[in-house]
């Protein structure tokens, strides 16, 4: 009798199965078996917020194997993801499963590593409930906000639309951000820069800076142009030079939250991406059989911790040593300490095993999988590494009694960015593509090549990235590592925000949603409220609090919320104004709204029903262009009179082929098929055969010139002979020298080596 591993997905699966050996055979859940209802509420909120829970509809094969699996195996390990998430699918397959969640033996690992698995296996623990309680509550509280709130959205704005707890937060971000954007109003600015040369012919940059006075900040032309015309002819002299060694410390590992970002920034991946690539390398890929096979590359990727273990410590520190000296790792181990708020439940997500090193195992991994893994890997290795030293210079420039400033640096040992360059070097930013003035000394007199005034206006903080959206939510504690990217897909899967390149922009429906959400449940979508549920959260995962508590507290202030809004909805009193459009209607002269047709969106004149005014809309809002007519080209006279106008008539070409058609067109649109004769009678009237073109192809057919008073027409060619077993007409399959009776029944065919008549 074996034992049975429980795991979430198959990939994991594949990987645990290469550590345990035949005595245990391990299978995959695929997610959760079991969730509230989505027909009804699923919570009986006057029975203490009691959750029904259901199997999900097309789990339950997969529920009956599992049963099956569980009755026959020795033990049963519950070995889904170490967070709230994986503790509540363990909870519901020991329900599921008929196993007692006090008696189950759950087991977690930070890393999918023989090490960790094995050590997990040994050291099974109870169900935690106080993480099961956390991840119910949570489920529970988006499950009423979203059935309760969103029926008051489609009575006043949609059908369809669904309030999200902390979706509305993130859209209610993205929409504040837009409204900063539209009434930002820009500011004119001024700086002047002065391209100068050492006396050694080292050519740099400074920027004005003021006087001995202090800074001076210009505001316009006028002033910027007494100072250009103060300095322009020199001399400029150097006043004061400062050098300095700096030290630049690494950054941390990562958290889920900066990984995203960087991942963003330096990979151009989307949140989604992101993290679906980093589950991949942590539930474990084939790195090739020298290698030992399927291996987890790297550590649990849904963390705010920037806690490591004391063991990957002193791995970093052997490989640092060994691969670029002993000047590379610092006097001391580095810690990093994590925010108040982080669960610290995980270590950072840091490489599982250093023993693979990204060019190693970069041919069994997918282009975008390296990408990441070796992200992950730089930043962890450059967090224990020791610090960058560099060679700084400021130097203060004087001409006429203004002041320029210039300022550069070189490296003087690379230290972690050997391994990592982080891209961003703050102060030295400015300068760091230019010739560092690290040469030029007190005194020192210098040519100036150049000065160049520029006018400037101040621009508007831009809108949120996935990346900058996912560090917002991180610095106002909203929401989880776990939750982040969830959050993000659902805004927009919901059309609340749309994409414009990298850029996260809200949509009109959007904009709507959240101002009815902010008048009518005003707790939902507060900051502080969002960031102070999601503490209260930690508290019953710490055991601190409960959750029937937390519930009831809730839902007092959201049912007098719920219910203001269902009566000011009742009442009419809710104001939605249209969504506007830039188009003019041509007839009124004022803007134009967007409606919802039957045939997706247009844009209608506001003056309905006096102006019936309307335009089609493309997907990007804008009107669609009609379409042209295509230009009839005459290819050729025919010498026929139109007997509708009494016009000449030409040959033209169309969709279905060339025909006859009035030139007179537009005003006559009178055509008419070419036809040919090929000299046979009609089988069943005996008037002359036709042919004609039809169809797409543009595909030849015969017909009787009187069709349709006769109705004889077929694709194959009449040959004007008849059946000699029944008399009916003879025709010619094209292109096969085939001739058959027209008559099904007789069945009579022979073949010709030339069909007789063919074109």
């Amino acid at each position: 009798m074996s034992n049975l591993v429980i795991v979430e997905s198959p990939a994991k699966a594949n990987t645990i199965k290469g550590y345990l050996g035949s005595g245990y055979k391990v299978t995959a859940s695929k997610g959760h078996v079991r969730d509230l209802p989505k027909s009804t509420l699923g919570v009986d909120i006057e029975n203490n917020f009691e959750a029904r829970y259901i199997n999900i509809r097309g789990k339950g094969p997969l529920i009956t194997e599992l049963k099956k699996e569980a009755k026959n195996a020795n033990k049963v390990f519950l070995a889904t993801d170490p967070d709230r998430e994986g503790e509540a699918i363990s909870w519901h397959l020991a329900t599921a499963l008929g196993i007692d969640p006090a008696k189950a033996k759950r087991i977690s690992f930070n890393e999918i590593t023989k090490t960790a698995v094995k050590a997990a296996i040994k050291n099974p623990q109870p169900i935690n409930m106080d993480l099961v309680n956390s991840q119910q509550t949570r489920r529970i509280l988006d499950r009423i906000v979203g059935y309760k709130a969103s029926p008051f959205l489609w009575k006043t704005l949609k059908s369809g639309l669904s309030a999200g707890r902390v979706q509305s937060v993130a859209t209610r971000l993205i929409v504040e951000r837009e409204e900063e954007i539209r009434a930002f109003v820009p500011t004119e600015y001024w700086t002047i820069t002065s391209h100068l040369l050492t006396e050694k012919s080292k050519s740099f940059k400074s920027s004005f800076y003021g006087d001995k006075n202090g800074k001076i900040e210009l505001h316009n032309q006028e002033e910027t142009d007494r100072i250009y015309n103060a300095v322009k002819d020199g001399p400029f002299i150097v006043i004061s030079v400062k050098k300095a060694v700096k030290h630049r410390n690494p950054a941390p590992p990562f958290t889920t939250s900066t990984l995203q970002q960087e991942a963003s920034r330096k990979l151009n991946f989307r949140s989604q991406k992101i993290m679906q690539i980093a589950q991949e390398l942590y539930e474990g890929i084939n790195i090739g059989s020298e290698n030992g096979g399927v291996h987890g590359l790297i550590t649990y990727m849904r963390t705010d911790s920037l806690r490591i273990s004391q063991e990957a410590a002193a791995s970093a520190e052997i490989y640092i040593k060994s691969k670029y000296g002993d000047e590379y790792y610092p006097a001391q181990k580095r810690f990093y300490k994590s925010k108040s708020t982080a669960q610290d439940a995980h270590e950072a997500i840091r490489p599982a095993s250093l023993d693979f090193e990204p060019e190693r195992i970069k041919k069994y991994l997918s282009t975008d999988q390296y990408k990441l893994y070796k992200l992950i890997w730089d930043r962890f290795l450059a967090s224990q590494m020791a610090s960058a030293e560099l060679n700084t210079v400021n130097a203060e420039i004087e001409s006429n009694g203004y002041i320029f400033h210039s300022s550069g640096y070189n490296i003087k040992f690379h230290g972690f960015l050997s391994v990592y360059d982080p891209g961003d070097y703050g102060e030295f930013a400015d300068t760091e593509k230019q010739a560092s003035p690290i040469e030029i000394n007190e005194g020192e007199t210098l040519n100036c090549n150049e000065i160049l005034p520029e006018q400037h206006f101040t621009e508007p903080s831009p809108r949120y990235t996935e990346a900058s959206l996912v560090k917002q939510l991180e610095e106002k504690g909203i929401g989880r590592p776990s939750t982040y990217t969830p959050i993000i897909t659902t805004i927009i899967a919901r059309d609340y925000v749309t994409r414009e390149g990298k850029s996260l922009k809200p949509t009109y429906l959007g904009e709507m949603t959240t101002k009815l959400l902010m008048e009518n449940f005003p707790e939902i979508i507060d900051y502080t409220f969002t960031a102070q549920m999601e503490d209260k959260l930690d508290a019953v995962e710490n055991g601190n609090d409960d959750m029937l508590h937390i519930l009831s507290e809730f839902y007092e202030g959201f049912k007098v919320s719920l219910a203001k809004a269902e009566e000011a909805a009742k009442n009419g009193e809710i104001d939605i104004p249209p969504e506007e459009t830039d188009i003019i209607c041509e007839h009124c002269g004022v803007k134009m709204i967007v409606k919802n047709g039957r045939y997706g969106k247009f844009a209608a004149c506001p003056n309905y029903p006096e102006c019936k005014n309307t335009k089609p809309l493309g997907k990007d809002g804008k009107p669609k262009e009609p379409k042209k007519e295509k230009e009839k080209k005459d290819t050729g006279s025919t010498g026929m009179i139109c007997e509708k106008c009494g016009s000449e008539m030409v040959i033209r070409s169309g969709k279905f082929g060339s025909f006859y058609a009035c030139s007179a067109y537009p005003k006559c649109r009178n055509t008419k098929q070419i036809t040919k004769e090929i000299g046979v009678s009609c089988p069943i009237c005996g008037s002359k055969i036709v042919a004609k073109q039809g169809g797409k192809k543009h595909i030849t057919f015969y017909s009787c010139e009187k069709y349709p008073e006769c109705n004889f027409s077929s694709w194959d060619m009449p040959t004007g002979e008849k059946c000699p077993q029944c008399g009916d007409a003879l025709l010619v399959k094209k292109r096969k020298k085939l001739v058959y009776c027209r008559n099904e029944k007789c069945g009579y065919s022979r073949e010709e080596e030339k069909a007789k008549n063919e074109d």
